[in-house]
């Protein structure tokens, strides 16, 4: 990928000041595991397992995305509908339907198993987005060997596995990490046939490799529509004008793999058009792609240069080691190799960019090239020599900054020191003081490890420990505990002033969501019957009571806050009389 001549080593290498290497150990397990194919993709599993486990069962549902696609799951088993996706009576349109015949395929069977209540829990949605950070991870070390060697991809594999963003998204019940490893396996495909092609390789190439990509892609398509065509058409478009020539395509063997593309995707666009007309596709490619280009979408609208801004922390601990290596990634940019993954990132970065609405994780299907690129630059030893190297602090002013805010915010929300944390955030500073103290251009692989290490130790101490005490933030999980403890059989719920997704989803898909004189009735309707409602709803909600006549008291009253909106909440839950 990158032929660029540079000096081998550009400074003295610092002498540890003591007998201890916390690099030398860390380098002998990347000696072992890149001995073999096998052993290269076990290691890398067992880490996406270890990174992406901490907080997993034990995150609450968390609103909005992630519980809405977990309740129009939840409702598609409880109906036997897999066709249709609604959110209650509304449709459900902005996404197809792949991500939810994953996420419904876990949940009956974690049923059929006999895990009890398995409809209402979360972290059995979020198994497909675990898999889909796996398989990208994975994906990412395949997509490598087609441009650096084995050692190399595994590199970066671990860049991508250890990025605080594919973190997130792992642990979300939603389309994001499948998606990464849909793109990743098509444009890991395409790359690889591209660059037989550029060697002149004139061999028959197998049909595996473009049936990865033919699959890939009808898999992207049933997960977030025509926006994995974006990534492959922004990709050859670029490659076209440079090669004048796109004959490397015919190896993906369009005339076959087309037909196949169309056979695993066209049923259930012909299924969903049968139930509901062009409705899904006006929905889905007008109201909700086509939308977030001229306008922001639910507030999330910014200028140009946000996901730059973001990448130094999404993209943490691989970024300090991505600037190193970006000026011998451009001196290389004519070459194959670097070509074809700067052709996968630039363009659609810009369009990223231009586009209005803005979400962090818009931008991950770039990453894995951002990861090849730079495994690619520290495996030839060609991390710049300039005042970027001052970018090694990064691995431990991150750690400083994240779980300092992670632990005063707890204290504060939950009045708890959270000393469960402590052990860990004192790691993640460790790994983190030791992954800078220790770099330079021949030792970037220890530097890197420890980094990763130090991104491990954050992510268990503030999405393993710290998040699922957030109780507060949290009403949704503290009210249908509440409900639980009733004693009267099969419970009715009307919410008024707190109408959140995870309160649909924990309290059950026939929450009334309503105001406060629509609760009032709803009370007067028969016993067995609660209604939620905020303290700002509770004049209006008394006011209809005494109206009607109806006669109630107070279970309980949760207080809270709602981050969605950004404010707290007092919720009161009243009961009809004679309901316990």
């Amino acid at each position: 990928m990158i032929e660029t001549s540079a000096t081998r080593r550009f400074g003295a290498p610092r002498e540890p000041k003591s007998a201890i290497d916390p690099g030398r150990g860390l380098v002998a397990v990347l000696d072992f595991v890149s001995v073999s194919h096998f052993r290269a993709v076990i290691f890398l599993a067992l880490v996406g397992l270890v990174f992406f486990l901490p907080g997993f069962f034990n995150i609450p549902p968390i609103d909005r995305d992630e519980a809405r696609f977990a309740q129009a799951t939840k409702q598609m088993v409880e109906t036997g509908d897999f066709v249709d996706i609604r959110f209650q009576d509304e449709v459900r349109y902005k996404k197809p339907v792949g991500i939810y015949w994953l996420q419904a395929a876990v949940v009956e069977t974690a049923s059929k198993l006999g895990l009890p209540r398995a409809q209402v829990r979360i972290w059995l949605y979020r198994v497909p987005s675990m898999a889909g950070a796996i398989g990208a991870v994975l994906m990412t070390y395949w997509a490598a060997l087609a441009f650096i060697g084995r050692r190399g991809a595994v590199v970066a594999g671990l860049l991508l596995c250890s990025s605080i963003l594919l973190g997130v998204e792992a642990r979300l019940a939603k389309t994001d990490a499948f998606l990464l490893f849909t793109v990743t396996a098509a444009l890991g495909a395409m790359a690889h046939v591209y660059l037989a092609w550029q060697r002149g390789d004139d061999r028959t190439n197998s049909w595996a490799t473009p049936a990865v990509f033919w699959t890939a892609l009808a898999a992207g398509i049933l997960l977030k529509g025509p926006l994995i065509l974006m990534f492959i058409a922004l990709t050859v478009i670029p490659l076209a004008i440079m090669d004048r020539s796109v004959a490397w395509l015919w190896r993906l063997k369009p005339l076959a793999g087309i037909p196949w593309m169309l056979l695993l995707v066209l049923p259930w666009f012909i299924a969903i058009f049968l139930r509901a007309g062009d409705t899904f596709f006006t929905d889905s490619v007008g109201g909700d792609m086509l939308s977030k280009i001229a306008s922001p979408k639910e507030s999330h609208g910014a200028p140009p240069g946000l996901y730059f801004l973001l990448f130094w922390v999404t993209f943490w601990p691989g970024a300090p080691l991505a600037a190193m290596a970006a000026p011998a990634i451009w001196r290389a940019r004519r070459e194959p190799g670097a070509q074809f993954l700067l052709a996968w990132l630039i363009p659609s970065w810009v369009v990223f960019e231009i586009v209005i609405t803005k979400l962090p994780h818009y931008v991950l299907p770039l990453y894995p090239a951002i990861a090849i690129m730079t495994a690619g630059a520290i495996e030839r030893s060609v991390l710049s020599r300039s005042w970027l190297t001052r970018g090694a602090a990064w691995w431990f002013g991150i750690p400083v900054v994240v779980l300092s805010l992670a632990i005063v915010g707890a204290m504060v929300l939950t009045r708890q020191p959270a000393f469960l944390a402590w052990p860990f955030v004192a790691a993640s500073l460790i790994f983190g003081l030791f992954a800078w103290r220790l770099f330079d251009e021949n030792r970037a692989e220890a530097s890197l490890l420890n980094a990763s290490l130090a991104s491990l130790f954050l992510i268990t101490a503030t999405l393993g420990v710290v998040v699922p005490t957030l109780r507060p933030v949290f009403p949704s999980v503290e009210i249908a505990q509440a409900l639980r403890k009733v004693v009267c059989v099969g419970p009715k719920v009307a919410a008024v002033g707190y109408h959140e997704p995870s309160l649909v989803f924990m309290t059950g898909t026939d929450t009334l969501l309503t105001d406060g004189s629509g609760a009032a009735d709803f009370l007067l309707g028969g016993s067995c019957r609660f209604a939620l409602v905020e303290a700002r709803s509770e004049r209006v909600f008394a006011q209809r009571a005494e109206a009607i006549g109806l006669r109630y008291n107070v279970a309980t009253r949760i207080d809270g806050y709602n981050f969605s909106q950004g404010k707290p909440v007092s919720i009161a839950i009243f009961r009809s009389e004679g309901t316990q």
